[in-house]
């Protein structure tokens, strides 16, 4: 019972992260165990609600992203290498017989990260991406219904769930916990745009941007 118990424990330590430790010696390490994870996975289904996710973003949004997770939560400052790791992550994206589906909600879409040019550049991208026959890429608008209760994260295939807190990356396999987060993605899907849709509030939201930044498109 004594070794069940010391067994549960570390498992538990391994399954909650503190970003203090994780990031202490640079952000770039941790980008760089994404690639293992990301390449192991057949398909991934990801959930946003405050930015655009890692796979999908720009060099430039992902630096305006990693300063601020730099400035939060410490560690050494090794930004050009972490916004490397982040884009050579999204390889990914065009190798083997992966699937990815994208939920974002509106808002992320909306939230200047670094400058309004920035902005409008990530917009340009998501509909390059969404273009990718591996990928789809769903919208969730601000009038939406409201279907369930949550925050962002990933599943990879059906095995394992990420969740960034502020503090924590939580790692959660357990069988039950990841049906929950599968039900959840598949309600929040529903209230999504995707294709031509999801290209034209994408699309709108850039020339937002476009006009904030002075320019024409």
């Amino acid at each position: 019972m004594y070794d069940d118990l010391v067994a549960t424990l570390r498992n538990l330590r391994s399954m909650y992260l503190e970003w203090r430790r994780v990031n202490a010696s640079g952000h770039a390490p941790r980008q760089r165990r994404s690639i293992g994870i990301e390449s192991a996975t057949k398909l991934i289904r990801w959930h946003e609600v405050n930015v655009i996710p890692g796979l999908l973003q720009t060099s430039d949004y992902a630096r305006g992203i990693l300063r601020a997770c730099i400035d939060m939560t410490g560690g050494r400052d090794d930004l050009d290498d972490a916004v490397a790791a982040r884009m050579e992550r999204q390889k990914v994206l065009h190798a083997g017989a992966r699937r990815f589906t994208f939920l974002v909600e509106a808002g992320a879409l909306y939230r200047t990260v670094g400058s309004s040019e920035v902005m409008a550049e990530q917009m340009d991208a998501l509909v390059e991406a969404s273009r990718n026959p591996r990928i789809s890429l769903g919208v969730i608008e601000l009038t939406a219904r409201y279907r369930c209760p949550a925050r962002g994260f990933i599943l990879f295939d059906r095995s394992m769930v990420m969740v960034e807190t502020p503090s924590a990356e939580l790692t959660i396999t357990r069988p039950s916990e990841v049906v929950t987060y599968e039900r959840t993605f598949a309600l929040l899907a529903e209230s999504a745009v995707f294709g031509d849709s999801a290209r034209e509030v994408i699309t709108a939201i850039g020339a937002v941007h476009t006009a904030h930044a002075g320019g024409c498109r």
